[in-house]
């Protein structure tokens, strides 16, 4: 999926990634991307661990605007970081084709609880 503001590409994977891990699976591993970008000590992605950490993600070329861009997207408390709910969510939107089946990947999940 490409950013219109700006040269960023995203390549949507997770539909083949769900369906290969499972839901379980998948939610793991989103929550492994989470701690691979989060700050340790604050427990959520900051706008300096985001830009330390993008390099992990092909994504070192970003710019300072792009990374707060990416911050503001997916803050839905306002608190100008992202705990995992939020990345979590923001992954899903990202994710055009799983956003089409999420209320699937939701029942499925909690099923499974």
């Amino acid at each position: 999926m490409a950013s219109p503001q700006s040269g960023v590409v995203f390549e949507d994977f997770f539909p083949a990634m769900v369906e290969k891990l499972g839901t379980e699976g998948f939610m793991k591993e989103l929550s492994k991307g989470f701690r691979l970008l989060m700050d340790g000590e604050k427990g959520v992605i900051t706008f300096e661990s985001l830009k330390k950490n993008s390099a992990l993600l092909g994504l070192q070329d970003m710019s300072n605007e792009e990374v707060v861009c990416m911050l503001r997207e997916g803050d839905l408390d306002g608190d100008g970081a992202l705990n995992e709910m939020e990345f979590c969510t923001l992954m899903f939107r990202l994710s055009p084709a799983l956003m089409k089946d999420s209320k699937k990947l939701l029942v499925e999940a909690i099923v499974n609880l």
